[in-house]
């Protein structure tokens, strides 16, 4: 993937006319709409920009997925800006986002990572032995979308009660369904997914690839992890710590692993408490 080429651009909307940048990129199946409502509470007062990563919304699709290749995508987005930016990144995207802070970190003023921490994760999504965790299982989301018969579909309703058994989640199925779009002049469904290249590569997805040798993230860094999350667990504060030594953790109560989604308004109050402290 050419990360320079003009048809490799990420498609993105900006939010704000004035103000230090904030640039917003989100996780897997996601776009950058997803950031639409905390965008708006910053937009008074800060440049806010979406992202949408390649094989995801309006974005390319390319011909694998990558870390290191999303990292220079959005690391080329970041140097057009000529300024550098607060970067946020939720769960895939924050992956994408340290990523880009330890091998790019001139580009950034400070880091948001959201419920990922810089590890690999197991095939089933859960990290601890409780029976009763709801994982997210991200190769069932694929086969349920996959499996969609998107001819047959004659309404949006009836594409969320096809997901039911394998989504039950009704916030994640609106999520997830927020990619299923109509043809222009009402004609068929389509996913703005890339789904058969993201089952492909989902185990790429998992990991974290090792950072340059040496490499840190000094620079402020807010960790946010949702409460009923176990996407960050105790015993990866070391590793985050190692390569962001100077990085904060907050804990949103009542919070999954889409925090932002979740709580918004807590969320956003945490991030605008950072933000003041980062811009003085």
């Amino acid at each position: 993937m050419a990360a320079n080429s003009e048809d490799q651009r990420l498609h993105s909307r900006t939010l704000g006319e004035a103000g230090p940048r904030v640039v917003f990129v989100h996780g897997l199946f996601g776009q950058g709409r997803n950031w639409t409502t905390i965008a708006k509470g910053l937009a008074g007062d800060h440049r806010v920009t979406l992202l949408d990563l390649p094989n995801h919304g309006h974005s390319p699709w390319t011909d694998r997925v990558d870390y290191l290749d999303m990292t220079e995508t959005v690391a080329a987005e970041l140097g057009s800006f000529g300024e550098p930016v607060t970067l946020v990144g939720h769960s895939m995207g924050g992956k994408v986002a340290m990523q880009v802070a330890l091998r790019h970190p001139g580009l950034l003023r400070a880091l948001v990572v959201v419920d990922i921490a810089p590890t690999e994760y197991p095939v089933s999504g859960s990290r601890t032995d409780d029976p009763d965790e709801e994982a997210a299982p991200f190769a069932a989301f694929i086969a349920a979308m996959r499996g969609l018969d998107l001819e047959a579909l004659t309404s949006r309703d009836d594409a969320d009660a096809a997901l039911r058994s394998a989504v039950p989640s009704r916030m994640v199925r609106s999520f997830l369904l927020q990619s299923l779009v109509r043809e222009e002049g009402g004609g068929g469904w389509r996913w703005r997914l890339n789904l058969e290249l993201l089952e492909r590569d989902l185990a790429a997805l998992r990991g974290f690839p090792e950072p340059p040798p040496g490499a840190t993230f000094d620079g402020p860094v807010l960790w946010i992890a949702g409460a009923d999350s176990t996407y960050v667990l105790p015993e990866d504060r070391r590793r985050m710590e190692q390569l962001c030594p100077a990085t904060r953790l907050v804990r949103v109560k009542n919070a999954g692993h889409w925090v932002h989604s979740e709580q918004p308004r807590v969320f956003s109050e945490v991030l605008r408490r950072f933000l003041d402290h980062v811009e003085g």
